[in-house]
């Protein structure tokens, strides 16, 4: 794996001590390759939500190690400096709800965080722009989320997890929401995203309609 994707190795999280700690996760590998979407299923309480929280930096793994494209993020403790910076500029992140903030249109949702990380305001929208027309979903630029479908929804929010062009995208049930037909839709998108921008997708899901379309999945299991 050279220049973006994912490796987990040994990643371990526990939650209390003594005789009422409880295993989250146990020793979990994994690779992503650039330009590749893979599928994380298993049970409710297996694990992958909190798979995806170590990942995305957003609760502390109790051991192993992640690394993220050539840079090491986690080896027994946090080996950035900076973790809402890496949130933000190296990992996008795709939930069940798309969350888009309501009072503002499509095209500033995406912009948004390309300009919080210091990127001008006219490349950001420029940037917005490129990914809601790669997205099909230009000709909304301009609405407010209110007035969107589920779909288009869905399809801005996948555009903010791409604009500040991470190496990693976490999708969390992305699918879960919609009806087969828009379901299958979003996943091809993604595939088609991961290829263009070579980026590492890792897609948590129940949804047994898009199981099929992944050429790799990953079963968890107790952890």
């Amino acid at each position: 794996m050279s220049g973006k994707g994912i490796r987990i190795e040994g990643l371990r999280k526990r939650y209390g001590q003594g005789d009422t700690a409880v295993d989250a996760l146990k020793d979990v590998n994994m690779v992503v390759e650039p330009g590749e979407v893979i599928g994380l299923i298993g049970p409710s309480g297996s694990g992958k939500s909190t798979l995806l929280k170590c990942l995305g930096a957003v609760i502390d793994p109790t051991a192993g190690r992640m690394t993220l494209g050539d840079e090491t993020i986690y080896d027994n403790g946090w080996k950035v400096r900076d973790l809402r910076a890496l949130r933000r500029d190296k990992i996008g992140f795709v939930f069940q709800a798309p969350y888009l903030i309501p009072f503002l249109d499509v095209t500033d949702n995406v912009a948004l965080l390309p300009m919080l990380a210091g990127v001008a305001n006219a490349e950001s929208r420029q940037r917005a722009v490129a990914l809601l027309t790669a997205l099909d979903v230009q000709h909304r630029a301009r609405a407010m989320p209110a007035q969107l479908s589920g779909g288009e929804q869905q399809r801005v929010a996948i555009a903010r997890g791409l604009v500040n062009r991470p190496p990693v995208i976490l999708a969390d049930e992305p699918t879960a929401p919609l009806d087969s037909e828009r379901a299958v839709v979003v996943i091809r998108i993604l595939n088609e995203m991961a290829r263009q921008f070579e980026t590492a997708i890792i897609v948590v899901t129940h949804d047994e309609k898009i199981i099929p379309t992944f050429k790799r999945i990953y079963h968890i299991r107790d952890g």
